[in-house]
């Protein structure tokens, strides 16, 4: 078994700052944040951005640029930058930071569906900024749009920068959507697939389907690729404690879950980095380094980033 990855993904896009005061906004949040988070343990950085003024989702390459220097002088850890965004923004859009940066790892969506996060809004009792009510309550009419010509222009001209990709699967469907560019040839091993469960609109998060997903993923990719695994909410920590035990890789942070326990609010995404840390630990899984991660990933190397 490869010793596990543990990725964090930092802030997100789904959270917004009313439901948590730990969530980080600011460059200088989501840098300080991120990389205590490597301190930790996470060997993988998974980053989007944030308007600092009111913390709305942002794919500014100037809003990376703020902090995406800092984690690099301050860790060793693989940076992966979103092309996921946020909820509504155009293609152009989510790819603009990651072709400006050039990471090491980019996530990448493997396919379109309902994205429902409006109950959120009612668990709310009062927001702090006007956008916050109305980009969770439009996703009730919704759509996350990841076409296959979308997605092949993603692998494509990130691709062409020797980025590699983190293919975020949120249904079984996706697994094949990722064989059928296999297939041609336009992607090459080891696939790391991040398996997304308990999103509105996407797989659920009963353990069934996690082995569902695993032995479809054995089942066309074989030994070319590696899982990682994710829940949303207070699925996080079983779900990717059971992923481990199945030899995946995890991913944890507070994009993913704002708690660290059941009723607590995570402080900072180093807290969740630990716990599940620990957990491995007392498992006795070995936990990947950066480099050993940049190794079993195969990706550019550091060196090889354009920020």
């Amino acid at each position: 078994m490869d010793k596990i990855i543990i990725s964090c993904a930092v802030t997100g896009s789904i959270h917004t700052p009313s439901m948590s005061p730990h969530l980080p906004v600011t460059a200088e949040d989501i840098a300080d944040q991120a990389v205590a988070a490597a301190e930790a343990g996470a060997a993988v950085l998974h980053l989007h951005a944030r308007n600092p003024a009111d913390g709305r989702p942002s794919q500014d390459p100037a809003l990376f640029a703020a902090f995406l220097p800092a984690i690099r002088d301050r860790s060793d850890a693989i940076i992966n930058i979103t092309t996921g965004g946020g909820l509504g923004m155009s293609l152009d859009e989510r790819l603009a930071p990651a072709k400006w940066a050039a990471p090491e790892i980019a996530s990448l969506n493997m396919g379109s569906l309902n994205f429902n996060i409006s109950g959120a809004a009612a668990r709310v009792p009062q927001f702090r900024h006007d956008w916050e009510r109305p980009y969770l309550e439009m996703t009730r009419d919704f759509i996350l749009s990841n076409t296959f010509a979308q997605i092949e222009r993603g692998l494509t001209e990130l691709g062409a920068l020797g980025t590699r990709f983190e293919y975020e699967c949120y249904d079984v469907g996706h697994l094949y959507n990722l064989a059928h560019f296999v297939d041609r040839d336009l992607v090459q091993p080891p696939f790391f697939v991040q398996a997304i469960f308990g999103i509105l609109g996407g797989i659920g998060a009963d353990h069934a389907n996690l082995m569902h997903m695993k032995a479809t993923a054995d089942r066309l990719f074989g030994r070319d690729y590696r899982l990682s695994v994710l829940a949303a909410g207070r699925h996080q920590m079983p779900f990717v404690t059971m992923g481990a035990i199945l030899g995946a890789n995890v991913r944890v942070g507070l994009e993913d879950s704002l708690y660290i326990s059941r009723g607590r609010l995570a402080t900072s995404n180093a807290e969740q980095v630990a716990k599940i840390r620990r957990i491995l630990d007392e498992l006795s899984l070995d936990v990947a380094t950066p480099d050993e991660a940049r190794e079993i990933l195969q990706t550019k190397g550091a060196g090889n980033v354009a920020f």
